[in-house]
């Protein structure tokens, strides 16, 4: 007994020696101006009436999962709706003495991000492991990169329609503060009818880029202008799909069976038990988390909360505007607000407390022991002598291979087609629309910006309306330019031209030549037949006529409407037009 009595106390000596020898945790505050201007939304009315009115400080931290085949540390596949924890290797589920090794796609996946967001590219980066414990992190940590990440100091610029009409384009900055590299979790699968929780670990290794955006917005609709933008630089990139939006679903059968009777000599099924399982969906997903506080211009910003796992731009927008409110509201009656986590309710559009926010002590970050440091190289002249190019990450090369990125096709599309800025933002923000449009050109001569509305509003809104995409329209490019050559050269009035295309959406086999002929919609443009409609016409309206004779020379469009109806809109608008004028004279 006394011997374990001096065992236990020299046990305890050395702790308390290992205790003194490590260093206190320190914390360093970095005051973070803002020169955002007022959101151009509307707040509500009752933060304008305070005195010294307070303002929202917004910050992002976006995860976006890297597109890849494999997981960031496993040869594991990456592959959406797949059954549960069939991708799965040695490392995802942390067997002892598994190791890492890293995958080249996803180094130079971030690499391509961080230059196309003007960062500085760290030369050398370095892996941390950031310990915290939840059922679907079999390691108890994540490897991430908090001391060194690989890329730092960027800029993001997004734009806004702001002004009366909202049709002046507004530019504003983000700072990006890093991007860093670090594993996804698995996935927590709920069943509330058993009350238990189910285990996916597909998902866990899967590589994430953490980008952290500086606290430089001030209200939801620029959050969700900053992100938006984000997510289209992303898919010009190939870096990361930027899903935001879909649930996955997964059946759990659980069957039962009634044993054989006399009458019976196999068990049958006697009922069938299905659960429900969802999940954010997992494919190329973006995850976005908001750090929201608020303080009066001048003074220090006040305490921030963290909404976390916002899966919508629209909810990011309204998650925010809400909390800002919230926080004003809490000061305005004398209240603190509380350093904490909140969730997003999208039915009921308000945020609720999940926990006390964690600070990084609470993580135990300490570097990761079995990655070594991660080199870049600028160019091929830098490579050591024996090194494999293939083998390592040269920035130069990933720097040549960057696409047009958003803002840059946007200005393009404005100077070369003279179309309206937000006509070019429509285009862009569309998956294919700007190949379209541009193919269309290609095939016709009519105007650009006459083609432009073609493009957003007759093809785009068939497409909105049946939820699809623009590889799945109906109408090429080459069959919408043959119908606007009809309209352009005059064999179809812009009235069939519509009823032609709403004929070439149900029947995609069809040409609008071959439609226009077969249902005889040519323009109507026989003189002397247009005389006999526009003298009907007049005589039948006289009151029309005794107005446009005192001078009221609009009323003239309302009888060339006329015309068009007993014409079914394939009279010559120019002939009809001409014609009435001098019959009304």
């Amino acid at each position: 007994m006394a011997a374990s009595c001096v065992a236990a106390s020299e046990l305890l000596n050395n702790i308390k020696q290992i205790s003194a020898l490590r260093p206190k945790a320190s914390y360093a505050v970095r005051a973070v101006s803002t020169t955002s201007p007022q959101c151009h939304a509307q707040l509500p009315q009752r933060a304008r009436s305070a005195p010294q009115q307070l303002v929202g400080v917004v910050g992002l931290e976006i995860h976006a999962q890297i597109n890849s085949s494999t997981k960031l540390f496993s040869g594991a596949p990456v592959r959406f709706s797949a059954p549960p924890n069939s991708l799965v290797s040695f490392f995802d589920a942390s067997l002892p003495g598994t190791l890492p090794v890293l995958n080249k796609r996803c180094v130079e996946a971030a690499v391509m991000t961080g230059l196309a967001l003007n960062c500085a590219v760290n030369r050398k980066s370095l892996f941390d492991r950031k310990h915290y414990f939840y059922a679907d992190l079999p390691a108890g940590y994540q490897i991430t990169q908090q001391r060194l990440p690989i890329a730092v100091d960027g800029v993001l610029t997004y734009s806004l329609l702001g002004g009366k009409k909202r049709n002046q384009v507004m530019r504003q900055n983000v700072t990006i503060k890093q991007i860093q590299l670090e594993q996804d979790s698995g996935k927590s699968l709920h069943d509330d009818v058993r009350s238990q929780t189910l285990i996916d670990l597909n998902r866990a290794g899967v590589g994430l880029m953490e980008l952290v955006m500086e606290p430089d917005m001030s209200c939801g609709e620029e959050a969700a202008a900053a992100v938006r933008e984000l997510q289209l630089i992303l898919q010009a990139l190939g870096t990361c799909q930027g899903n935001m939006s879909g649930m996955e679903i997964t059946l759990c059968l659980s069957p039962s069976l009634v044993l054989p009777s006399c009458h019976t000599s196999k068990p049958k099924l006697n009922s069938l038990r299905v659960h429900l399982f969802t999940s954010f969906c997992s494919e190329g997903q973006l995850r976005v988390d908001a750090n929201v506080s608020v303080h009066r211009p001048g003074e220090p910003l006040g305490v921030r909360t963290e909404v976390k796992n916002i899966n919508s731009i629209r909810y990011l927008a309204r998650a925010i505007d809400y909390e800002i409110q919230r926080q004003i509201d809490v000061l305005q009656r004398g209240g603190t607000v509380q350093n904490e986590t909140r969730a997003y309710d999208s039915k009921s559009g308000e945020t609720l407390p999940m926990r006390d926010k964690e600070g990084l002590q609470d993580y135990r970050f300490m570097p990761e022991p079995n990655l070594p440091p991660l080199i870049l190289y600028e160019d091929d002249a830098s490579l050591p002598t024996g090194i494999d190019a293939c083998q390592v990450v040269v920035v130069q090369k990933i720097k040549e291979g960057l696409p047009e990125l958003p803002s840059v096709k946007r200005d393009r599309l404005v100077q070369t087609y003279g179309i309206l800025p937000e006509h070019s933002f429509t285009l862009v923000n569309e998956d294919g629309l700007v190949d379209y449009f541009e193919a269309v050109l290609k095939a016709t001569k009519k105007e650009p910006r006459k083609v432009i509305g073609w493009v957003t509003n007759e093809l785009l809104g068939h497409l909105k309306q049946q939820d699809m995409s623009v590889c799945q329209s109906p109408i090429s490019p080459s069959a919408l330019a043959e119908l606007l050559e009809l309209q352009e050269t005059g064999h179809i009035s812009s009235s069939v031209a519509k009823q032609v295309f709403q004929e070439m959406w149900r029947s995609p086999g069809k040409t609008a030549l071959q439609i226009t002929q077969e249902q005889d919609l040519g323009l109507v443009s026989d003189t002397a037949q247009l005389h006999i409609i526009c003298q009907k016409v007049v005589d039948s309206h006289p009151d029309e006529v005794h107005a446009i004779r005192s001078g009221n020379k609009k009323v003239l469009n309302k009888l060339m409407g006329l015309v068009q109806k007993e014409t079914k809109g394939r009279a010559d608008p120019v002939l009809v037009r001409a014609i009435l004028q001098k019959k009304t004279s």
